[in-house]
């Protein structure tokens, strides 16, 4: 009988909600409100937050928050707008704070 392989992902540390996958994992470098934090490609299980313009790290940006969509646990945030070009990369992704998230299947 063949072993199932389940994909590893991440999961919302209060309720073990599955919000995303580690094969969206672009970089591991970002700096979260809280610490290191993880940029992604996708995300999972999620509401989005009301757009703002936020000064961060690499210049202003519009973001939305986001969190889990079970508990409401705010994970992170989405990359809506990236207002200087060499940040435009960042647009649509997602930033998850790494002290939110949990891994699961590892």
């Amino acid at each position: 009988m063949a072993e199932v392989i389940s994909p590893r992902l991440y999961s919302c540390c209060n309720c073990r909600n599955e919000v995303a996958l580690h094969d969206d994992v672009i970089s591991k470098a970002f700096q979260g409100r809280n610490g290191r934090a993880f940029l992604f490609s996708h995300a999972m299980n999620i509401d989005v937050g009301r757009k703002e313009d936020r000064q961060l790290m690499t210049g202003l940006h519009t973001v939305a928050d986001v969190y889990c969509s079970d508990c409401r646990e705010l994970l992170g945030w989405k990359y809506e707008r990236a207002y200087e070009e060499t940040q435009k990369y960042k647009e649509g992704k997602f930033i998850l704070e790494k002290s939110k998230i949990v891994k699961e299947n590892w």
